[in-house]
Protein backbone atom coordinates (compact mmCIF):
# COMPACT_ATOMS: atom_id res chain seq x y z
CA UNK A 1 0.00 0.00 0.00
CA UNK A 2 1.40 3.34 -1.01
CA UNK A 3 1.66 6.21 1.44
CA UNK A 4 0.38 9.49 0.08
CA UNK A 5 -0.27 11.77 3.04
CA UNK A 6 2.39 14.07 4.46
CA UNK A 7 2.63 16.69 7.11
CA UNK A 8 0.69 16.69 10.38
CA UNK A 9 -1.13 13.46 11.16
CA UNK A 10 -4.89 13.92 11.70
CA UNK A 11 -6.19 13.34 15.21
CA UNK A 12 -8.28 10.27 16.00
CA UNK A 13 -11.35 12.44 16.70
CA UNK A 14 -11.13 14.22 13.35
CA UNK A 15 -10.45 10.91 11.61
CA UNK A 16 -13.70 9.51 12.98
CA UNK A 17 -15.80 12.27 11.43
CA UNK A 18 -15.89 10.87 7.82
CA UNK A 19 -16.99 7.51 9.19
CA UNK A 20 -19.71 9.10 11.27
CA UNK A 21 -20.91 10.99 8.19
CA UNK A 22 -20.86 7.79 6.11
CA UNK A 23 -22.77 5.74 8.69
CA UNK A 24 -25.37 8.50 9.05
CA UNK A 25 -25.70 8.88 5.27
CA UNK A 26 -26.00 5.12 4.66
CA UNK A 27 -28.55 4.78 7.46
CA UNK A 28 -30.69 7.50 5.88
CA UNK A 29 -30.26 5.97 2.42
CA UNK A 30 -31.36 2.52 3.61
CA UNK A 31 -34.33 4.04 5.48
CA UNK A 32 -35.50 6.04 2.45
CA UNK A 33 -34.63 3.73 -0.44
CA UNK A 34 -34.85 0.30 1.18
CA UNK A 35 -34.03 -2.44 -1.31
CA UNK A 36 -33.07 0.18 -3.91
CA UNK A 37 -30.32 1.62 -1.72
CA UNK A 38 -27.60 0.19 -3.97
CA UNK A 39 -29.08 1.59 -7.16
CA UNK A 40 -27.07 4.78 -6.70
CA UNK A 41 -27.88 6.43 -3.36
CA UNK A 42 -25.31 4.39 -1.39
CA UNK A 43 -22.67 5.24 -3.97
CA UNK A 44 -23.48 8.93 -3.64
CA UNK A 45 -23.16 8.58 0.15
CA UNK A 46 -19.65 7.15 -0.30
CA UNK A 47 -18.61 9.97 -2.64
CA UNK A 48 -20.14 12.60 -0.31
CA UNK A 49 -18.20 11.12 2.62
CA UNK A 50 -15.05 11.22 0.50
CA UNK A 51 -15.73 14.91 -0.07
CA UNK A 52 -16.06 15.48 3.68
CA UNK A 53 -12.71 13.73 4.20
CA UNK A 54 -11.00 15.93 1.63
CA UNK A 55 -12.47 19.17 3.01
CA UNK A 56 -11.46 18.34 6.59
CA UNK A 57 -7.93 17.35 5.60
CA UNK A 58 -7.36 20.36 3.34
CA UNK A 59 -8.72 22.91 5.83
CA UNK A 60 -7.31 21.49 9.08
CA UNK A 61 -4.07 19.89 7.88
CA UNK A 62 -3.32 21.72 4.61
CA UNK A 63 -3.02 18.51 2.64
CA UNK A 64 -2.88 19.41 -1.07
CA UNK A 65 -5.42 18.05 -3.55
CA UNK A 66 -2.69 16.27 -5.54
CA UNK A 67 -2.22 13.83 -2.64
CA UNK A 68 -5.88 12.84 -2.76
CA UNK A 69 -5.93 12.64 -6.55
CA UNK A 70 -2.98 10.23 -6.57
CA UNK A 71 -4.45 8.07 -3.80
CA UNK A 72 -7.87 7.86 -5.48
CA UNK A 73 -6.38 7.02 -8.87
CA UNK A 74 -4.17 4.38 -7.27
CA UNK A 75 -7.18 2.74 -5.63
CA UNK A 76 -9.27 2.79 -8.81
CA UNK A 77 -6.37 1.38 -10.82
CA UNK A 78 -5.98 -1.50 -8.36
CA UNK A 79 -9.59 -2.61 -8.95
CA UNK A 80 -9.59 -2.12 -12.72
CA UNK A 81 -9.29 -5.85 -13.39
CA UNK A 82 -12.23 -6.55 -11.10
CA UNK A 83 -14.41 -4.18 -13.11
CA UNK A 84 -13.61 -5.99 -16.37
CA UNK A 85 -14.30 -9.35 -14.70
CA UNK A 86 -17.64 -8.05 -13.42
CA UNK A 87 -18.74 -7.02 -16.90
CA UNK A 88 -17.68 -10.38 -18.34
CA UNK A 89 -19.57 -12.21 -15.57
CA UNK A 90 -22.68 -10.34 -16.67
CA UNK A 91 -22.06 -11.44 -20.27
CA UNK A 92 -21.49 -15.07 -19.19
CA UNK A 93 -24.64 -15.08 -17.05
CA UNK A 94 -26.75 -13.81 -19.96
CA UNK A 95 -25.24 -15.99 -22.69
CA UNK A 96 -25.20 -19.17 -20.61
CA UNK A 97 -28.89 -18.69 -19.89
CA UNK A 98 -30.20 -17.93 -23.40
CA UNK A 99 -27.96 -20.61 -24.93
CA UNK A 100 -29.61 -23.22 -22.72
CA UNK A 101 -26.42 -24.09 -20.81
CA UNK A 102 -27.82 -23.20 -17.39
CA UNK A 103 -31.26 -24.73 -18.13
CA UNK A 104 -29.48 -27.93 -19.23
CA UNK A 105 -27.39 -27.99 -16.05
CA UNK A 106 -30.57 -27.47 -14.02
CA UNK A 107 -32.42 -30.22 -15.93
CA UNK A 108 -29.73 -32.85 -15.48
CA UNK A 109 -28.74 -31.61 -12.04
CA UNK A 110 -32.21 -32.31 -10.68
CA UNK A 111 -31.75 -35.93 -11.73
CA UNK A 112 -28.40 -36.49 -9.98
CA UNK A 113 -28.47 -34.16 -6.93
CA UNK A 114 -30.95 -35.64 -4.51
CA UNK A 115 -33.08 -33.26 -2.42
CA UNK A 116 -32.13 -35.12 0.78
CA UNK A 117 -28.52 -33.86 0.49
CA UNK A 118 -28.94 -30.84 -1.77
CA UNK A 119 -27.50 -28.09 0.47
CA UNK A 120 -24.59 -30.33 1.49
CA UNK A 121 -23.89 -31.29 -2.13
CA UNK A 122 -24.16 -27.67 -3.33
CA UNK A 123 -21.62 -26.54 -0.75
CA UNK A 124 -19.17 -29.32 -1.68
CA UNK A 125 -19.58 -28.80 -5.45
CA UNK A 126 -19.08 -25.03 -5.12
CA UNK A 127 -15.99 -25.61 -2.98
CA UNK A 128 -14.41 -28.02 -5.47
CA UNK A 129 -15.02 -25.72 -8.43
CA UNK A 130 -13.72 -22.69 -6.54
CA UNK A 131 -10.53 -24.57 -5.65
CA UNK A 132 -10.00 -25.36 -9.34
CA UNK A 133 -10.90 -21.88 -10.58
CA UNK A 134 -9.47 -19.86 -7.74
CA UNK A 135 -12.49 -17.62 -8.00
CA UNK A 136 -15.64 -17.50 -5.89
CA UNK A 137 -17.15 -15.03 -8.36
CA UNK A 138 -16.71 -17.32 -11.37
CA UNK A 139 -18.01 -20.30 -9.40
CA UNK A 140 -21.14 -18.49 -8.27
CA UNK A 141 -21.79 -16.95 -11.70
CA UNK A 142 -21.70 -20.34 -13.44
CA UNK A 143 -22.54 -23.45 -11.43
CA UNK A 144 -24.02 -21.32 -8.65
CA UNK A 145 -26.79 -20.03 -10.91
CA UNK A 146 -27.63 -23.58 -11.95
CA UNK A 147 -27.70 -24.76 -8.33
CA UNK A 148 -30.16 -21.98 -7.45
CA UNK A 149 -32.45 -23.34 -10.14
CA UNK A 150 -32.13 -26.92 -8.90
CA UNK A 151 -32.69 -25.96 -5.27
CA UNK A 152 -35.68 -23.78 -6.10
CA UNK A 153 -37.25 -26.67 -8.01
CA UNK A 154 -36.66 -28.95 -5.01
CA UNK A 155 -38.46 -26.57 -2.65
CA UNK A 156 -35.55 -24.97 -0.80
CA UNK A 157 -35.64 -21.34 0.34
CA UNK A 158 -33.42 -19.02 -1.76
CA UNK A 159 -31.49 -17.81 1.31
CA UNK A 160 -30.46 -21.36 2.25
CA UNK A 161 -29.44 -22.17 -1.34
CA UNK A 162 -27.34 -19.03 -1.72
CA UNK A 163 -25.79 -19.57 1.71
CA UNK A 164 -24.64 -23.09 0.76
CA UNK A 165 -23.24 -21.94 -2.59
CA UNK A 166 -21.43 -18.91 -1.13
CA UNK A 167 -20.04 -20.89 1.82
CA UNK A 168 -18.53 -23.49 -0.49
CA UNK A 169 -17.29 -20.97 -3.04
CA UNK A 170 -15.51 -18.84 -0.46
CA UNK A 171 -13.92 -21.86 1.20
CA UNK A 172 -12.54 -22.99 -2.15
CA UNK A 173 -11.44 -19.47 -2.99
CA UNK A 174 -9.54 -19.18 0.32
CA UNK A 175 -7.54 -22.40 -0.02
CA UNK A 176 -6.87 -22.23 -3.77
CA UNK A 177 -3.36 -21.15 -4.84
CA UNK A 178 -5.02 -19.72 -7.96
CA UNK A 179 -7.10 -17.22 -5.97
CA UNK A 180 -6.21 -13.56 -6.41
CA UNK A 181 -7.38 -12.71 -2.87
CA UNK A 182 -5.29 -15.54 -1.40
CA UNK A 183 -2.23 -14.36 -3.30
CA UNK A 184 -2.95 -10.75 -2.32
CA UNK A 185 -3.37 -11.57 1.39
CA UNK A 186 -0.16 -13.61 1.51
CA UNK A 187 1.95 -11.18 -0.52
CA UNK A 188 0.72 -8.04 1.27
CA UNK A 189 1.64 -9.61 4.63
CA UNK A 190 4.97 -10.93 3.33
CA UNK A 191 4.06 -14.62 3.68
CA UNK A 192 4.99 -17.34 1.14
CA UNK A 193 1.82 -18.49 -0.62
CA UNK A 194 1.81 -22.15 0.37
CA UNK A 195 2.91 -21.33 3.91
CA UNK A 196 -0.11 -19.06 4.11
CA UNK A 197 -2.47 -21.72 2.75
CA UNK A 198 -1.19 -24.44 5.11
CA UNK A 199 -1.51 -22.16 8.14
CA UNK A 200 -5.03 -21.13 7.09
CA UNK A 201 -6.16 -24.75 7.25
CA UNK A 202 -6.08 -24.56 11.06
CA UNK A 203 -9.02 -22.14 11.06
CA UNK A 204 -10.57 -22.84 7.67
CA UNK A 205 -11.09 -26.61 7.85
CA UNK A 206 -12.94 -26.60 11.23
CA UNK A 207 -15.20 -23.78 10.01
CA UNK A 208 -15.97 -25.68 6.81
CA UNK A 209 -16.64 -28.97 8.61
CA UNK A 210 -19.13 -27.28 10.94
CA UNK A 211 -20.73 -25.64 7.90
CA UNK A 212 -21.09 -28.97 6.07
CA UNK A 213 -22.64 -30.61 9.13
CA UNK A 214 -25.24 -27.84 9.38
CA UNK A 215 -26.16 -28.09 5.69
CA UNK A 216 -26.31 -31.90 5.83
CA UNK A 217 -28.65 -31.86 8.85
CA UNK A 218 -30.91 -29.22 7.29
CA UNK A 219 -30.97 -31.15 3.98
CA UNK A 220 -31.93 -34.39 5.73
CA UNK A 221 -34.67 -32.56 7.63
CA UNK A 222 -35.96 -31.14 4.36
CA UNK A 223 -36.56 -34.63 3.03
CA UNK A 224 -37.53 -35.28 -0.56
CA UNK A 225 -38.95 -31.83 -1.17
CA UNK A 226 -41.53 -31.17 -3.82
CA UNK A 227 -41.13 -33.82 -6.53
CA UNK A 228 -44.07 -32.36 -8.43
CA UNK A 229 -42.54 -28.89 -8.48
CA UNK A 230 -39.22 -30.28 -9.71
CA UNK A 231 -41.02 -32.20 -12.45
CA UNK A 232 -42.92 -29.06 -13.49
CA UNK A 233 -39.65 -27.09 -13.67
CA UNK A 234 -38.02 -29.80 -15.76
CA UNK A 235 -40.95 -30.07 -18.17
CA UNK A 236 -41.24 -26.30 -18.59
CA UNK A 237 -37.50 -26.07 -19.28
CA UNK A 238 -37.75 -28.77 -21.97
CA UNK A 239 -40.74 -27.03 -23.55
CA UNK A 240 -38.96 -23.66 -23.65
CA UNK A 241 -35.33 -24.62 -24.35
CA UNK A 242 -33.73 -27.27 -26.53
CA UNK A 243 -32.11 -29.32 -23.77
CA UNK A 244 -29.12 -31.24 -25.09
CA UNK A 245 -26.05 -32.96 -23.60
CA UNK A 246 -24.02 -31.12 -26.27
CA UNK A 247 -24.61 -27.89 -24.34
CA UNK A 248 -22.55 -29.34 -21.49
CA UNK A 249 -19.52 -28.81 -23.74
CA UNK A 250 -19.58 -25.12 -22.77
CA UNK A 251 -18.88 -25.66 -19.04
CA UNK A 252 -16.50 -28.52 -19.92
CA UNK A 253 -14.45 -26.28 -22.23
CA UNK A 254 -14.54 -23.57 -19.56
CA UNK A 255 -13.18 -26.08 -17.03
CA UNK A 256 -10.39 -27.01 -19.45
CA UNK A 257 -9.36 -23.36 -19.70
CA UNK A 258 -9.34 -23.11 -15.94
CA UNK A 259 -7.22 -26.24 -15.53
CA UNK A 260 -4.76 -24.86 -18.08
CA UNK A 261 -4.55 -21.75 -15.88
CA UNK A 262 -5.84 -19.34 -18.51
CA UNK A 263 -6.51 -15.92 -16.95
CA UNK A 264 -9.95 -15.20 -15.51
CA UNK A 265 -10.63 -12.44 -18.05
CA UNK A 266 -9.69 -14.64 -21.02
CA UNK A 267 -11.63 -17.62 -19.62
CA UNK A 268 -14.81 -15.63 -19.06
CA UNK A 269 -14.54 -13.97 -22.47
CA UNK A 270 -14.12 -17.29 -24.28
CA UNK A 271 -16.94 -18.85 -22.22
CA UNK A 272 -19.28 -16.03 -23.27
CA UNK A 273 -18.30 -16.27 -26.96
CA UNK A 274 -18.73 -20.06 -27.10
CA UNK A 275 -22.08 -19.80 -25.33
CA UNK A 276 -23.17 -17.22 -27.91
CA UNK A 277 -22.33 -19.62 -30.77
CA UNK A 278 -24.24 -22.42 -29.05
CA UNK A 279 -27.18 -20.09 -28.51
CA UNK A 280 -27.45 -19.49 -32.26
CA UNK A 281 -27.21 -23.23 -32.94
CA UNK A 282 -29.47 -24.67 -30.23
CA UNK A 283 -31.80 -21.80 -29.24
CA UNK A 284 -32.53 -19.67 -32.32
CA UNK A 285 -36.15 -19.24 -31.15
CA UNK A 286 -34.93 -17.87 -27.80
CA UNK A 287 -32.56 -15.44 -29.51
CA UNK A 288 -35.37 -14.30 -31.81
CA UNK A 289 -37.71 -13.82 -28.84
CA UNK A 290 -35.09 -11.76 -27.00
CA UNK A 291 -34.62 -9.58 -30.09
CA UNK A 292 -38.36 -9.05 -30.60
CA UNK A 293 -39.31 -8.91 -26.92
CA UNK A 294 -41.97 -11.62 -27.29
CA UNK A 295 -42.60 -15.16 -26.03
CA UNK A 296 -40.43 -17.87 -27.66
CA UNK A 297 -41.93 -19.61 -30.68
CA UNK A 298 -40.07 -22.84 -31.61
CA UNK A 299 -41.47 -22.71 -35.14
CA UNK A 300 -40.23 -19.17 -35.83
CA UNK A 301 -37.20 -18.60 -38.03
CA UNK A 302 -34.21 -16.38 -37.20
CA UNK A 303 -32.93 -13.65 -39.50
CA UNK A 304 -29.34 -12.42 -39.42
CA UNK A 305 -30.39 -9.07 -37.95
CA UNK A 306 -32.55 -10.63 -35.23
CA UNK A 307 -29.77 -13.12 -34.43
CA UNK A 308 -27.24 -10.32 -34.05
CA UNK A 309 -29.63 -8.16 -32.01
CA UNK A 310 -30.76 -10.96 -29.72
CA UNK A 311 -27.22 -12.11 -29.04
CA UNK A 312 -26.01 -8.59 -28.26
CA UNK A 313 -28.93 -8.04 -25.87
CA UNK A 314 -28.18 -11.31 -24.08
CA UNK A 315 -24.62 -10.08 -23.49
CA UNK A 316 -25.32 -6.55 -22.33
CA UNK A 317 -29.01 -6.19 -21.45
CA UNK A 318 -32.04 -7.67 -19.75
CA UNK A 319 -33.70 -10.81 -21.02
CA UNK A 320 -37.14 -12.01 -19.93
CA UNK A 321 -38.03 -15.45 -21.31
CA UNK A 322 -41.62 -16.60 -20.91
CA UNK A 323 -41.66 -20.27 -19.91
CA UNK A 324 -45.27 -20.40 -18.81
CA UNK A 325 -44.10 -20.80 -15.20
CA UNK A 326 -43.91 -17.59 -13.15
CA UNK A 327 -41.31 -18.93 -10.71
CA UNK A 328 -39.18 -20.24 -13.57
CA UNK A 329 -39.51 -16.94 -15.45
CA UNK A 330 -37.78 -15.13 -12.59
CA UNK A 331 -35.06 -17.76 -12.53
CA UNK A 332 -34.14 -17.59 -16.23
CA UNK A 333 -34.32 -13.79 -16.49
CA UNK A 334 -30.89 -12.14 -16.82
CA UNK A 335 -29.52 -8.58 -16.81
CA UNK A 336 -26.21 -9.05 -18.64
CA UNK A 337 -23.44 -6.47 -18.39
CA UNK A 338 -25.93 -3.72 -17.62
CA UNK A 339 -26.90 -5.55 -14.45
CA UNK A 340 -23.35 -5.10 -13.18
CA UNK A 341 -23.15 -1.34 -13.70
CA UNK A 342 -24.40 -0.49 -10.20
CA UNK A 343 -21.65 -2.69 -8.81
CA UNK A 344 -19.07 -0.96 -11.00
CA UNK A 345 -20.44 2.37 -9.74
CA UNK A 346 -20.07 1.07 -6.18
CA UNK A 347 -16.47 -0.04 -6.70
CA UNK A 348 -15.49 3.36 -8.09
CA UNK A 349 -17.28 5.18 -5.26
CA UNK A 350 -15.72 2.92 -2.62
CA UNK A 351 -12.27 3.32 -4.17
CA UNK A 352 -12.74 7.09 -4.08
CA UNK A 353 -13.63 7.06 -0.39
CA UNK A 354 -10.84 4.62 0.44
CA UNK A 355 -8.36 6.77 -1.46
CA UNK A 356 -9.27 9.89 0.51
CA UNK A 357 -8.88 7.98 3.78
CA UNK A 358 -5.41 6.81 2.79
CA UNK A 359 -4.39 10.15 1.34
CA UNK A 360 -5.49 12.08 4.42
CA UNK A 361 -3.79 9.67 6.81
CA UNK A 362 -7.04 9.33 8.78
CA UNK A 363 -7.23 5.56 8.52
CA UNK A 364 -3.67 5.26 9.79
CA UNK A 365 -4.49 7.56 12.72
CA UNK A 366 -7.44 5.43 13.78
CA UNK A 367 -5.39 2.27 13.55
CA UNK A 368 -2.58 3.79 15.60
CA UNK A 369 -5.09 4.75 18.26
CA UNK A 370 -6.52 1.23 18.25
CA UNK A 371 -3.10 -0.41 18.48
CA UNK A 372 -2.45 1.27 21.81
CA UNK A 373 -5.11 -0.93 23.34
CA UNK A 374 -3.65 -4.14 21.90
CA UNK A 375 -1.81 -5.95 24.67
CA UNK A 376 -2.25 -9.68 24.12
CA UNK A 377 -2.17 -12.07 21.17
CA UNK A 378 -5.92 -12.62 21.12
CA UNK A 379 -6.69 -8.89 21.21
CA UNK A 380 -4.19 -8.33 18.39
CA UNK A 381 -5.84 -10.94 16.18
CA UNK A 382 -9.32 -9.77 17.20
CA UNK A 383 -8.33 -6.21 16.32
CA UNK A 384 -7.04 -7.36 12.92
CA UNK A 385 -10.24 -9.28 12.23
CA UNK A 386 -12.34 -6.32 13.33
CA UNK A 387 -10.37 -3.96 11.11
CA UNK A 388 -10.81 -6.29 8.11
CA UNK A 389 -14.56 -6.32 8.66
CA UNK A 390 -14.70 -2.58 9.29
CA UNK A 391 -12.61 -1.84 6.20
CA UNK A 392 -15.05 -3.87 4.10
CA UNK A 393 -17.90 -1.84 5.50
CA UNK A 394 -16.37 1.55 4.88
CA UNK A 395 -14.55 0.95 1.58
CA UNK A 396 -17.01 -1.50 0.02
CA UNK A 397 -14.24 -3.55 -1.57
CA UNK A 398 -12.42 -6.68 -0.37
CA UNK A 399 -9.19 -5.91 -2.23
CA UNK A 400 -8.87 -2.52 -0.57
CA UNK A 401 -9.75 -4.11 2.77
CA UNK A 402 -7.02 -6.75 2.43
CA UNK A 403 -4.39 -4.19 1.47
CA UNK A 404 -5.38 -1.68 4.14
CA UNK A 405 -5.56 -4.21 6.97
CA UNK A 406 -2.26 -5.89 6.04
CA UNK A 407 -0.39 -2.62 5.70
CA UNK A 408 -1.76 -1.25 8.98
CA UNK A 409 -0.85 -4.27 11.11
CA UNK A 410 2.30 -5.56 9.43
CA UNK A 411 4.62 -3.50 11.62
CA UNK A 412 2.75 -4.41 14.82
CA UNK A 413 3.00 -8.18 14.21
CA UNK A 414 6.72 -7.81 13.47
CA UNK A 415 7.33 -5.77 16.62
CA UNK A 416 5.44 -8.30 18.76
CA UNK A 417 7.56 -11.13 17.33
CA UNK A 418 4.81 -13.01 15.49
CA UNK A 419 5.28 -14.64 12.09
CA UNK A 420 3.69 -12.92 9.12
CA UNK A 421 1.51 -15.98 8.44
CA UNK A 422 -0.58 -15.13 11.52
CA UNK A 423 -1.33 -11.71 10.00
CA UNK A 424 -2.12 -13.07 6.53
CA UNK A 425 -4.46 -15.69 8.00
CA UNK A 426 -6.25 -13.16 10.19
CA UNK A 427 -6.74 -10.91 7.15
CA UNK A 428 -8.15 -13.74 5.02
CA UNK A 429 -10.43 -14.91 7.83
CA UNK A 430 -12.02 -11.48 7.91
CA UNK A 431 -11.46 -9.17 4.95
CA UNK A 432 -11.94 -11.88 2.32
CA UNK A 433 -14.88 -13.90 3.61
CA UNK A 434 -16.97 -11.14 5.20
CA UNK A 435 -17.04 -8.98 2.07
CA UNK A 436 -19.91 -10.97 0.57
CA UNK A 437 -22.07 -10.35 3.67
CA UNK A 438 -22.14 -6.55 3.31
CA UNK A 439 -24.90 -5.26 0.98
CA UNK A 440 -22.98 -2.21 -0.28
CA UNK A 441 -19.73 -4.13 -0.74
CA UNK A 442 -18.84 -5.02 -4.33
CA UNK A 443 -18.83 -8.74 -3.44
CA UNK A 444 -22.16 -8.62 -1.61
CA UNK A 445 -23.79 -6.68 -4.39
CA UNK A 446 -22.34 -8.88 -7.13
CA UNK A 447 -23.47 -12.18 -5.61
CA UNK A 448 -26.90 -10.80 -4.78
CA UNK A 449 -27.25 -9.68 -8.40
CA UNK A 450 -26.01 -12.95 -9.90
CA UNK A 451 -27.97 -15.27 -7.59
CA UNK A 452 -31.01 -12.97 -7.40
CA UNK A 453 -31.05 -13.32 -3.63
CA UNK A 454 -30.72 -10.20 -1.45
CA UNK A 455 -27.55 -10.00 0.63
CA UNK A 456 -29.43 -9.76 3.91
CA UNK A 457 -31.57 -12.73 2.85
CA UNK A 458 -28.63 -15.11 2.41
CA UNK A 459 -26.42 -13.62 5.17
CA UNK A 460 -27.78 -15.77 8.07
CA UNK A 461 -27.06 -18.95 6.08
CA UNK A 462 -23.47 -18.22 5.00
CA UNK A 463 -22.19 -20.24 7.92
CA UNK A 464 -18.62 -20.56 6.70
CA UNK A 465 -18.31 -16.81 6.22
CA UNK A 466 -19.77 -16.13 9.67
CA UNK A 467 -17.69 -18.77 11.44
CA UNK A 468 -14.29 -17.92 9.92
CA UNK A 469 -13.67 -14.63 11.83
CA UNK A 470 -14.84 -16.23 15.08
CA UNK A 471 -12.66 -19.30 14.50
CA UNK A 472 -9.64 -17.07 13.85
CA UNK A 473 -10.12 -15.34 17.22
CA UNK A 474 -10.79 -18.66 19.01
CA UNK A 475 -7.60 -20.28 17.66
CA UNK A 476 -5.65 -17.17 18.66
CA UNK A 477 -7.09 -17.42 22.17
CA UNK A 478 -5.96 -21.04 22.64
CA UNK A 479 -2.68 -20.39 20.81
CA UNK A 480 -2.77 -23.53 18.66
CA UNK A 481 0.30 -23.63 16.37
CA UNK A 482 0.98 -19.95 17.02
CA UNK A 483 4.61 -19.33 17.89
CA UNK A 484 6.78 -16.25 18.10
CA UNK A 485 9.72 -15.84 15.79
CA UNK A 486 13.04 -16.92 17.20
CA UNK A 487 15.40 -14.05 17.91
Amino acid sequence: MKTFSRGEKPSAIVSLMPFIVLVAALSMVIYVFGADALSGASQVALIFSAGVTVVLAMILYKIPWKIFEDAILDNITSVGTSIVILLLIGAVAGSWMVSGVVPTLIHYGMKVIFPEIFLFASCVISALIAVMTGSSWTTIATIGVALVGIGTAQGYEPGWIAGAIISGAYFGDKVSPLSDTTVLASSSAGTPLFTHIRFMMVTTVPSFIITLIIFLVVSLMHGEGSAMRAADFSNDLKHTFNISPWLLLVPVLTAVLIVRKVSAIATLFIAAVIAGVFALIFQPHIIGAVAAGVAPDPSAGLSFVDGFKGLMISYYGSTAIDTGNAALNDLVATRGMAGMLNTVFLIIAASTFGGTLVGSGMLQSLTDALVRFVRRRVTMVASTVGTGIFANMITGDQYLSILLTSSLYKKLYHERGYESKLLSRSVEDSATVVSVLIPWNSCGMTQATVLKVATLEYLPYCFFNLLSPLMSIFIAAIGYKIVKKSK
